[in-house]
């Protein structure tokens, strides 16, 4: 087909590479299991029963998936604040922003943790047709169409939905003229009043207009890719908005992770591997020496019973015994598995490690506390910029000058740890080297008591509640 709408162009086909990797470790074990040899590699001459003996055996630490998780609660540790510039209706449509019923904090953690997986994500404002099938229009006014419930809503695209993208040089700035990705849309099942039907649909996005394109059956019962439906749009730019958390170019990146991945997967091969000797360790191989095999002619009586009730009878010179692993590998290949581990929690680690910028502006290094950022920072104040362009599409929607900002408020401390850092806490608070109001902010601020208590009423309570029975 000369104009396929599905081609998928260089440039993703390079990152999908990367997310062959990414995604089944972001899916568990289920996911890693379905990739099969693809990232457990089948031994020379194993038997395809034991390869998939010793597959279903294996399983993931999810070292990969939680340090995104991880990474993600810290950026927000607390909820995104709306600036004073985000007015009503913008302010409203946080509370729904997908129009599926999830808030802006909600959202948001969805579109942050997938772009620090995959290296970058999208976002499409989008706005309902107020037109029917033949062109006429739905509302009369724009009132009607608020009155309606009309209004724009943000939808995030995976970047495995992307199929490709065509981009123009304009005033020096890389300008979006095209956007194709692949979406799936569920329409009532004729034959079935219980049931829908998933339909694979490919999106087209220029500016001011859109197209969708359907497979259909050709000459020959060939499939090919058909134009479904079109239409335009009253905005001169695609209203889509790119975040990414390692950009390699326009509409390109990698995952900033994707070293940590690259070791969880050594992780789950290496796993394998100890699951697998150990499973044969485990069973003890009993060996017979200077005994003959018995052959098809061996005399009756000659079979060797192994059992707590019987006894067998051995020629002179003869000997019988168990043979049994020495757990020498087992112990080399434990210590294998913790020494991985502790790389992946290094690897893991380093985007809370504070940077040196290459460039700061004038105020920045005034502030000696501003000329060090941690990437988990970096990647924050690059998410707080693409909030910005999401509410600023939101009022081009709606006709309104300015969508306003957000701030988001996370956690970086290297130290931030409950479980490595209440210990040190305490036991420096057992030898008067940290006040008991400052050792209550910090597990306060580490989240292992409620934010809403305060101090002094706190310290009241202490007072009234008398000595603990451990104290003289």
């Amino acid at each position: 087909m000369a104009n396929d709408p599905s081609t998928v162009i260089p440039a993703v086909q390079e990152m999908r590479t990367d997310w062959d990797v990414v995604d089944p470790l972001m899916g568990g074990t289920k996911a890693m299991r379905a990739a099969g040899e693809q990232l457990l590699p089948k031994f020379p001459k194993e038997d395809p029963k034991a390869y998939k003996d010793r597959l279903n055996r294996s399983t993931l630490l999810p070292a990969y998936s939680e340090t995104v998780q991880n990474m993600t609660g810290r950026v927000f540790a607390e909820p995104i604040s709306l600036g004073k510039d985000v007015k009503e209706p913008i302010k409203g449509y946080t509370e729904n922003i997908d129009q599926q019923g999830n808030n802006l904090q909600v959202w948001s953690q969805v579109f942050f943790s997938m772009a620090l997986a995959k290296g970058l994500c999208h976002v499409l404002v989008d706005y309902p047709s107020t037109t029917d099938k033949e062109g006429n229009q739905l509302y009369p006014t724009k009132a009607a169409e608020t009155e309606a419930g009309v209004r724009p809503y943000a939808v995030i695209i995976h970047p495995g939905q992307v199929l490709g993208w065509k981009s123009e040089t304009r005033h020096g700035a890389e300008v979006l003229t095209q956007f194709r990705y692949l979406e799936v849309v569920e329409e009532d099942d004729p034959d079935n009043d219980f049931a829908v039907k998933c339909i694979p649909q490919i999106r087209v996005l220029e500016p001011g207009s859109w197209r969708t394109f359907r497979k259909q059956q050709g000459e020959g019962g060939k499939e090919t890719w058909v134009q479904h439906a079109a239409g335009t749009t009253t905005l001169s730019v695609i209203p889509l908005v790119t975040y990414y958390t390692k950009r390699t170019g326009f509409m390109t990146a990698v995952p900033p992770l994707l070293e940590v991945a690259h070791l969880n997967v050594k992780h789950w091969q290496s796993q394998s591997d100890q699951d697998n000797i150990l499973h044969v360790a485990r069973v003890p191989m009993l060996a017979l020496i200077g005994v003959d095999a018995p052959g098809q002619d061996a005399a009756p009586g000659s079979e060797i019973t192994v059992g707590t009730a019987a006894a067998t009878y051995l020629p002179p010179q003869g000997d019988m015994k168990y043979v049994e692993h020495t757990g020498k590998a087992i112990e080399a290949g434990r210590q294998s598995l913790l020494d991985l581990e502790d790389q992946i929690r290094m690897a893991g680690g380093k985007l809370l490690q504070k940077e040196k910028q290459a460039t700061k502006t004038a105020a920045q290094a005034e502030e000696e506390a501003a000329q060090e950022l941690s990437p988990l920072e970096t990647m924050a104040g690059s998410f707080e910029d693409a909030i910005d362009q999401v509410l600023q599409l939101f009022a081009l929607w709606i006709g309104v000058t300015e969508g306003g900002h957000v701030e988001v408020n996370g956690n970086f401390d290297v130290d931030y740890a409950p479980e490595t850092t209440l210990p040190l806490l305490l036991n420096m608070a057992a030898q008067s080297r940290l006040s008991n109001e400052t050792l209550f902010r910090e597990v306060q601020r580490r989240g292992v008591i409620n934010g809403d208590l305060n101090w002094e009423e706190e310290q009241e309570r202490i007072e009234l509640q008398g000595p603990s029975l451990g104290m003289v």
